[in-house]
C-alpha cells in the first residue's frame, strides 16, 4: 500500500480528535477506526494500524494520570496481566470471526450501558465503600473480559472499563481513569503486537498518526484530571451515541 497526502491528513485530524475523547472517557476507537477506513485501509489492517496510534499515543494520558497518583498498583498490575492475555486471544479471534456477531451483541449491551450512565447524575468524585476482595474481583474480571473485546474489536473499551470501575468497583472518577489507562494501554499493546505478527499494520501511516494521538491524549488527560465528572459524564454520553450510530450503520 502506498502512503498519500490525503491519507495522512485524514488520519492526523481524525486520530487527534479520537485520542482527545479517549483520554477523557475512553471510546476513541469509535472515531479512529472509521478514520483509517476512510483513509483507504482494509478492515483488518485498519484495526491493526489503529492499535499502533491508539496504544502508543495513550502513553501520554497514562503518564499524566500516573504522575498525579491516580493508579492503584495492587489492582492495576494483575489487571494488566489479564488484559494482555485477553487482548492477545481477542485479536487472534478477530482474524477468524465476522465482526457482525460482535455488533449484534453491542446492540444489546449499549442500551444497558446508556441506562446506567443516565441513572447516575455524575461520576463519583470520592471512592465508595467496598470490600477489597470484591473490588479486586470486579477489576480483574473486567480487565480480562473487556481486554478480550479490545483485542477483538476495540471501540468503547475505555468507556466500558470506566463505567465498571466507578459503578461496581466503587472508584472515584480520577482513580478509575488512571487504572483504565494502564489496563487499556496493556491490552492495546498486546493487540498491536499480535496484529503486527500477522502483517496487519500499515506502519508509515500508523507512526505518523501516533504523533497526533500523543497530542490528543496529553490535552484530554489534563482536562479530565482538572474537571473530573463535569467533563467525563457528557463525553461518555457522546461516546455511547457515536458507538450506537456506528454499530447500526455497520449492520445496515
Amino acid at each position: 500500500m502506498t502512503l498519500t497526502l490525503p491519507m495522512v491528513l485524514i488520519a492526523v485530524v481524525g486520530v487527534f480528535l479520537a485520542s482527545f475523547v479517549d483520554a477523557i472517557a475512553g471510546g476513541g476507537g469509535i472515531v479512529s477506526l472509521p478514520t483509517y477506513l476512510l483513509a483507504g485501509l482494509p478492515m483488518h489492517m485498519a484495526l491493526g494500524t489503529n492499535k499502533v496510534s491508539a496504544s502508543l499515543g495513550s502513553i501520554a494520558s497514562t503518564g499524566r494520570f500516573l504522575k498525579n497518583g491516580y493508579v492503584t498498583w495492587s489492582l492495576a498490575l494483575p489487571a494488566v496481566v489479564l488484559a494482555l492475555t485477553g487482548s492477545a486471544l481477542g485479536t487472534r479471534l478477530q482474524l477468524l470471526i465476522d465482526e457482525k456477531y460482535l455488533q449484534l451483541l453491542l446492540l444489546i449491551v449499549l442500551p444497558v450501558v446508556a441506562f446506567v450512565v443516565l441513572r447516575q447524575r455524575s461520576f463519583p468524585e470520592e471512592p465508595g465503600e467496598i470490600d477489597p476482595k470484591k473490588q479486586a474481583a470486579v477489576v480483574l474480571a473486567a480487565a480480562l473480559v473487556i481486554g478480550s473485546y479490545d483485542g477483538f474489536y476495540g471501540p468503547g473499551t475505555g468507556t466500558f472499563l470506566l463505567l465498571i470501575f466507578t459503578r461496581w468497583g466503587k472508584m472515584d472518577v480520577r482513580t478509575a481513569g488512571g487504572n483504565v489507562k494502564v489496563v487499556n494501554l496493556a491490552s492495546g499493546l498486546s493487540s498491536m503486537v499480535t496484529a503486527m505478527l500477522h502483517g496487519q499494520v500499515f506502519w508509515q501511516l500508523g507512526l505518523i498518526a501516533t504523533a497526533a494521538s500523543f497530542a490528543g491524549h496529553f490535552v484530554g488527560a489534563g482536562l479530565a484530571i482538572r474537571n473530573g465528572s463535569r467533563i467525563v459524564r457528557p463525553v461518555v454520553l457522546v461516546v455511547l451515541v457515536l458507538l450506537a450510530v456506528k454499530v447500526l450503520s455497520g449492520l445496515l
